[in-house]
């Protein structure tokens, strides 16, 4: 299946730096797979227009650190295209009450009611699933499509071209990505999964207090890690 550039709605800089990756086999694969589930009438998050929404929000040339997630939420309303996020209004999940927790434990910063993760994103914050669609209440049910293809290739890119970046890797799932990144070049910061059900290992991992120490280190500007604010 052919690939159209101007068919991919995503920012310029972003498509330019990630060009080649459009035209490898699992790019079409996932265009191909996708159509085939808009044609049985499958419904599909996050909105095709907020399915690059990372790479949308957080710009190029200010991307700092990636935190890698797995897929959307795939309850209406909640997937908005950055890993963990939701929409304002809608209720904060139970992965994300506790990132809030090691935050305040962390860096003193109070809880936000607002689960919408924009502000981290346009700081450089780039909020990645592994897998970028999720069919309507089925969990990880594109695990298939090829996006774990391209996300793969994307990390990768990242370390080989950029320099000084974090990526932080919560859970086993995103902690087999390591293997992706350059950590002569890189820090990694590895933990437990956020979710309430991993039980044990994220808190106490003060990652957001050692990302700002490892970006003022590179001579970057730290994250305003506030949502408050």
């Amino acid at each position: 299946m052919q690939i159209k550039l101007e068919d991919i709605a995503m920012n310029e800089d972003w498509k330019n730096f990630l060009k080649p990756l459009f035209f490898e086999p699992f790019f079409s694969t996932i265009k191909q797979n996708y159509i085939q589930a808009l044609q049985n009438g499958k419904i599909i998050y996050p909105p095709a227009k907020l399915t690059f929404n990372a790479f949308n929000l957080t710009p190029l040339n200010e991307l700092k650190l990636i935190l890698l997630g797995q897929d959307p939420y795939h309850q209406p309303n909640q997937a908005m295209g950055l890993s963990f996020s939701v929409p304002s209004g809608v209720r904060v999940p139970p992965s994300l009450v506790n990132i809030y927790k090691e935050l305040e434990a962390d860096l003193g910063i109070k809880p936000s009611k607002n689960g919408d993760l924009s502000k981290w994103a346009r700081q450089g914050v780039l909020l990645l699933n592994a897998i970028l669609s999720v069919e309507a209440n089925k969990a990880v049910s594109h695990q298939n499509f090829g996006w774990q293809e391209f996300t793969n290739a994307v990390i990768a890119h990242l370390s080989k071209e950029k320099q000084g970046l974090v990526f932080l890797l919560w859970g086993n799932f995103a902690r087999s990505k390591k293997s992706l990144i350059d950590t002569s070049k890189h820090l990694v910061l590895e933990a437990a999964h956020p979710s309430p059900l991993a039980r044990t290992g994220f808190l106490g991992c003060k990652h957001f207090s050692k990302s700002n120490e490892w970006l003022i280190k590179q001579g970057k500007t730290p994250i305003e890690w506030d949502l408050n604010a």
